[in-house]
Order: structure tokens, then sequence, then C-alpha cells
């Protein structure tokens, strides 16, 4: 588990590609303090498991499967990635739960100045849109934000200079993609108003918050 806190840029250093999946290197610094072979290192939101190491280097397996959820596979030597070890229970949890499994990918349409902050706006698919929502999660290339506008199309996030300076978004340049993860917990209220659904239990119905209150979600 992840919170979407990057704590450093790293460095694509090496890419072995396979038939259908690849091994990729990342230099770093922070991130291998205490780490160990076989622990979880989020890359671009993407849970992966390290293999190897060196003093400043780690090595990881990246399965078909991811290649094809994620922008994983886009990454060249000398790429930067946003980098984040596995939640620590005694630390603080500043951003939101997520998990590294990517549901799917975003292309970047624009990114507007307004004052201090910069409006990112993510065209992505119907099937990631319906578990948005304002003001609710999302983690854009593992960085956990907050949703402030939504449509049947896109979604903007505002990103504050701190965010800005820790990540890499804000060197994406239109046309380009992200990995997106959405906050998990709506679907499994999705996963679960199915089950009920099929056995009877309820009546499909809109969602709305009296429904979720009468089936026990709030």
């Amino acid at each position: 588990m992840f919170t979407g806190i990057i704590e450093e840029i790293g460095i694509i250093q090496k890419i072995i590609k396979g038939e259908k999946s690849s091994v990729i290197s990342i230099k770093a610094s922070k991130i291998l303090e205490e780490t160990i072979l076989g622990d979880s290192i989020c890359v671009n939101g993407v849970c992966l498991t390290v293999t190897k190491m060196t003093k400043d280097t780690f090595e990881a397996d990246v399965m078909a499967e991811t290649l094809r959820k994620s922008n994983i596979g886009k990454l060249s030597i000398g790429s930067k990635v946003n980098l984040e070890r596995a939640l620590k229970l005694e630390g603080r949890f500043g951003g939101h739960i997520v998990s590294g499994h990517i549901d799917g990918v975003g292309e970047i349409i624009s990114l507007i100045k307004e004052d201090n902050a910069i409006w990112v706006t993510v065209k992505t698919s119907k099937d990631i849109l319906k578990y948005i929502v304002m003001k609710g999660s999302i983690a854009i290339d593992g960085i956990s934000l907050t949703v402030a506008y939504i449509d049947n199309e896109v979604f903007k996030v505002s990103i504050i200079p701190h965010t800005g300076g820790e990540t890499t978004l804000l060197h994406k340049k239109n046309g380009e993609t992200v990995n997106l993860e959405c906050d998990v917990i709506g679907k499994y209220i999705e996963k679960f108003m199915r089950l009920k659904e099929e056995s009877g239990q309820i009546k499909k119905q809109l969602l709305d918050e009296t429904f979720l209150r009468e089936n026990g979600f709030i």
C-alpha cells in the first residue's frame, strides 16, 4: 500500500526488453534507504518489486499486463519517474489509499497557470471517469491529487508549487500519457451493489446518499 506522496524523482538507467515483458533499472537514493530485495516501490504509480540493488540503483521486472495497462513501456533511458516506498504503519498518512495497481492511462490535454497553481487537464476513458468524483482522490503517475473538475470526457487537478517541484507531472507535455489509479472505495461499492442486485436483495436504482445509507455504506 502507498499514499501517493512522492518521496523522490528517479531516473531510468537501463531497459531490457523481452518478448512481452521488460526489466528496468532506476537510479535513486532516498528510496533505497532501508529497502531490501523483495520490497515494493511505486514507480509512476505502478507497484514494482525490487529484484536487484546497488548503492544507487534498483531493478524491477515489469510483466506484460503492467505494460498493457500503464505507460511504463513508453519510458526510455533518462526518463524521470516518481518514486514512493510502501507505507510504514508508524508514518503519517498524508495522501490516500494507493495500491499501485493501475486502472489505465490518461492523456494530458493542457497545463494552464493560475497565479501560483497549475491546472492540469487529463482526458481518459468513460470506464475510468465513472470512478472519479468531484473533490475525490485520484493518483496520477503515483501522485495523490484532489479532483477539482470533471465532465464526461476530462477531469482537472490543480497543482501547487510544492507538488510541482517534487514530482514529474509539470514536465509533461500535451499529448503525453499518465498512469491513473482511481480511489479503490468506489470500485468496492460498485462490486457490492452488483452482487446485491444479482442476488435479488436490491432493485436497480440510482446511486444517491439515501441508497448508500439504506444499504450500510454510510
